[in-house]
């Protein structure tokens, strides 16, 4: 399977984070843990029911950050699938609940619905005729009908693709079409997490990084040897600096600067979230990977409760 695994993003405050993703969006709040390499900060994950990959986005809340720019260089939208019927649904919930939104615009013939969460990250949810038909996350107040079905994709913005292109291709995804200045690719067999459009915008300003940007893209690997077939094409034909494997607990993951200057990563799509915590009970307590289980109280001494910044 190709496509997204997840998608990592920087975010302000981690109490309003938790309530904009699984109060507003519905997403299921699967795990709490932290920054491995910051253990001061949390890194939460959202997604479906089991955290699947194509489902997954994440957060480091690093309220000292300053507000991200976008621009050349970062994703500009990360985008979801709903049901086609589900669009006017979410529209209305939005104008409800004060979420700031555009107005439905169609785009690859598709109905979107771009918004943004409360530090700026550019989202869209994105109407996929038989999308009902595919799992979602049933333990929200969104009626699971109009419920969230994982990524629809990304779109990346920068000053040319065709380097992009190349290195996307390592990673399973060809172009399937153009409009106007996006080009259009598509995962070969996947559905969730499988569009990545790029914008080019040739002499616009760079980005940058901030709270409301994304970190990293990561795409999914079945296994290790895949993630190694996908490392050592990267190198060889697009002369890719990419990391050692890193084991991420959930996964393990590779990281590179794609050639327009956005990171990415290739995860693998094992172990999953359920290996530290039963699958009825993610996302319910702090979960520290064991090299980090014995700084616990020194851990849970520096990080605020979620519940008590609500």
């Amino acid at each position: 399977m190709s496509g997204l695994h997840h998608v990592t993003a920087i975010a302000g405050d981690a109490a309003r984070n938790h309530d904009f993703y699984t109060r507003v969006l519905g997403l299921r709040f699967v795990k709490k843990t932290v920054n491995y390499d910051d253990p001061g900060t949390y890194h939460l994950y959202f997604g479906d029911e089991t955290g699947s990959p194509g489902t997954i986005l994440t957060f480091f809340p690093w309220g000292h950050m300053p507000q991200g720019r976008g621009g050349v260089g970062l994703t500009q939208t990360t985008t979801y699938r709903v049901p086609e019927s589900a669009i006017g649904y979410w529209a209305h919930r939005f104008v409800e609940l004060g979420v700031k939104h555009e107005a439905i615009e169609k785009r690859f013939g598709e109905s979107v619905l771009g918004f943004t969460d409360p530090d700026g990250l550019g989202l869209a949810l994105v109407g996929v005729a038989g999308a009902e038909s595919e799992k979602a996350w049933a333990g929200s107040d969104v009626p699971v009908e109009h419920a969230i079905r994982g990524f629809h994709g990304a779109t990346l913005l920068l000053d040319d693709a065709k380097a992009t292109a190349g290195v996307l291709d390592v990673l399973g995804y060809e172009e399937v079409a153009r409009e106007g200045s996006s080009i259009r690719f598509k995962a070969r067999g996947s559905d969730v997490g499988n569009v990545i459009d790029i914008r080019e915008a040739k002499g616009f300003l760079p980005g940058r990084m901030g709270r409301g940007s994304v970190h990293h893209l990561a795409f999914r690997a079945k296994d290790d040897q895949e993630q190694a077939d996908m490392r050592r094409r990267l190198v060889e034909e697009h002369r890719m600096h990419v990391t050692e494997q890193i084991d991420r607990n959930y996964f393990r993951s590779m990281y590179f600067k794609e050639p327009g200057g956005i990171i990415f990563e290739i995860a693998t799509d094992q172990p999953g979230f359920s290996i530290d915590e039963p699958v009825e009970s993610l996302g319910t307590k702090l979960v520290l990977p064991p090299f980090l289980e014995g700084r616990r109280a020194q851990i849970e001494a520096h990080l605020v409760p979620l519940k008590e910044v609500a």
